[in-house]
């Protein structure tokens, strides 16, 4: 049977790429109005219980997650019809999230055109050695990649140097463009003032135990969700000329299939594989199309169980012989393997 191509997948996808835009403007309210008061709910509990007020931080996290999907939609230009709907939405979410709107959308555009591709790796993704790469490296090297992809610095070092730390400046892909710094700059003063407003208004102890704990729980969430969406043992890696953006999205993409509450405070992200495939879809039309299209079942499925598994699992190498990710454990047995066959 021959392989699709895109004029044979493009028409099945295509309906499905249709924003609504009070469908939308529903969205940004039932997020947003919940954040606004799971973070009130979390002030006043802190004269009740400090064990409280971290119970409500959690929840309001889940909610702010799905701000940044929101967010996400925007910067594929797939949540409203209108341009200057999405950019308007995405800067001022990006405000709550920390997330500088242009300078991610650059970035993440980066990542969806080479995702699963060996030859360009390195910008808006998890960075990933091959076996081979990691077994020339030098013992600095080697170590520094451990340290990188060790699930303690990963989940919970990741959010406060990712999203409090490195989106504060406009380095790395696109810094040169104007448009870039002027997003971080501008989310840098918004954030100041929102910031201020803060502690003239609910004091720093709000500050403190309610607004930083948000933000460190949803960006560990974030990291986590969009580590186990590529980061498992038989995802797609391919050298140009042969990567293939259909197996890329199919095969380098999970299905990420959780609970029903998850699913919808994650604003459907686990469908990450027709995300990839069309990111176009708006986020609420994902479900419908893993319903209705068959194209998009083979992607595979993994279990909240599973993305646990996935996450803590020692996957860290793309070995291209054996097609798939290998552990640090392997590399050092070919490591001490060396000597012998020398």
């Amino acid at each position: 049977m021959d392989k699709p191509k895109p004029q044979d997948w493009i028409p099945l996808i295509k309906p499905y790429a249709k924003p609504d835009t009070l469908r939308s403007l529903r969205q940004v309210a039932d997020t947003l109005l919940p954040l606004l008061l799971l973070f009130f709910l979390a002030h006043k509990a802190l004269s009740v219980s400090l064990l409280l007020t971290l119970a409500l931080d959690m929840v309001a996290a889940l909610f702010l997650v799905r701000l940044f999907i929101l967010q996400h939609d925007a910067g594929h230009g797939s949540f409203f019809p209108k341009r200057w709907m999405n950019d308007l939405l995405g800067f001022f979410t990006g405000v709550l999230t920390l997330v500088p709107y242009h300078h991610w959308q650059l970035s993440h555009a980066r990542h969806h055109a080479t995702s699963g591709n060996l030859d360009k790796r390195g910008v808006g993704d998890i960075y990933t050695m091959t076996l081979e790469e990691y077994l020339k490296a030098t013992p600095w090297e080697r170590l520094k990649y451990r340290v990188y992809r060790n699930p303690f610095v990963m989940f919970f070092i990741g959010p406060v140097y990712v999203f409090m730390l490195s989106y504060r400046l406009p380095l790395g892909y696109g810094s040169d463009k104007p448009s870039v710094r002027n997003s971080v700059a501008l989310t840098n003063l918004f954030l100041t003032l929102l910031l201020a407003g803060i502690v003239l208004l609910f004091g720093v102890k709000t500050l403190l135990f309610v607004y930083l704990p948000i933000q460190y729980l949803a960006g560990m969430v974030g990291i986590f969700l969009f580590y186990v969406q590529h980061q498992f043992e038989d995802a797609y890696w391919e050298h140009d000329p042969r990567w293939e953006h259909l197996k890329a999205a199919m095969e380098g993409s999970t299905y990420l299939k959780l609970p029903k509450v998850l699913q919808w405070l994650t604003g459907n992200i686990g469908f990450h594989h027709i995300h990839h495939l069309a990111p176009k879809i708006p986020n609420y039309h994902l479900p419908k199309v893993q319903e209705e299209v068959d194209l998009v079942k083979v992607a595979p499925t993994v279990t909240l169980k599973d993305a646990f598994q996935i996450a803590f699992a020692d996957l860290h190498l793309h070995d291209e012989e054996k097609r798939k990710l290998v552990g640090f454990k392997e590399a050092h047995r070919r490591l001490r393997q060396k000597p012998a066959r020398a």
